[in-house]
């Protein structure tokens, strides 16, 4: 484990990694697997995005009881469809053709949990995106850059050309993780920021020393 980590983030996203790293934390990162497709069709955005971001801290939690885990989870809500992270290229691709020159909800949930002594703590927040209409070539150029894999609905808002246009709410919550909603529940937790600086690796602890 990394000296002085406050907290262990159940997540491999580098998104979030560089914002709580930007907000001066120190943690651990042990990303956690879980079955995605058990979850309960019926719990809706919020609902589902509040299940998954538990399930991942409390599989967390279970290997490292003693310690704080933190799990989120990003989903987008578009005209009674809820989008995760895409499965392939041609999943991607779909996802932004339903988005484009639409409104939609990016929806983030936190959970905070740990096993002993108990502790569990969850929250999500949604944010509004709204996205121009795009071309077919420009859906093909986005999918062939990559930039699409691991990111629900299938774009990142800080990618060079996200295509948005307006937000409305909290920017960070777009990018994977609502900072102020973090703080809130980590200070709640007794976990304040510890600095600014970078530890050696970021906090990361290899999968074999999980």
């Amino acid at each position: 484990m990394s000296v002085g980590a406050a907290f262990i983030l159940a997540s491999g996203s580098p998104r979030r990694r560089e914002l709580l790293r930007d907000a001066g934390y120190r943690f651990d990162i042990i990303p956690a697997n879980i079955d995605e497709d058990a979850a309960d069709p019926a719990l809706g955005s919020a609902g589902l995005a509040l299940w998954l971001a538990a399930e991942k801290a409390r599989a967390i939690s279970r290997l490292h009881p003693g310690r704080l885990v933190l799990g989120a989870d990003t989903v987008v809500a578009s005209e009674g469809h809820i989008l995760s992270k895409p499965a392939d290229a041609d999943d991607a691709r779909r996802m932004l053709r339903l988005l484009g020159g639409s409104e939609h909800q990016v929806i983030t949930a936190v959970a905070l949990v740990r096993a002993d002594p108990p502790l569990s703590r969850s929250q999500a927040v949604s944010s509004v995106v709204r996205m121009r209409r795009l071309s077919d070539d420009e859906i093909d150029r986005y999918i062939a850059s990559g930039l699409w894999e691991g990111k629900a609905g299938g774009y990142g808002i800080q990618d060079d050309d996200p295509f948005v246009t307006r937000t409305e709410g909290s920017h960070s919550n777009i990018v994977g993780l609502p900072m102020e909603t973090v703080r809130m529940m980590l200070a709640e937790a007794g976990i304040l920021p510890q600095d600014s600086s970078r530890p050696e690796n970021g906090g990361f602890l290899p999968p074999d020393r999980a």
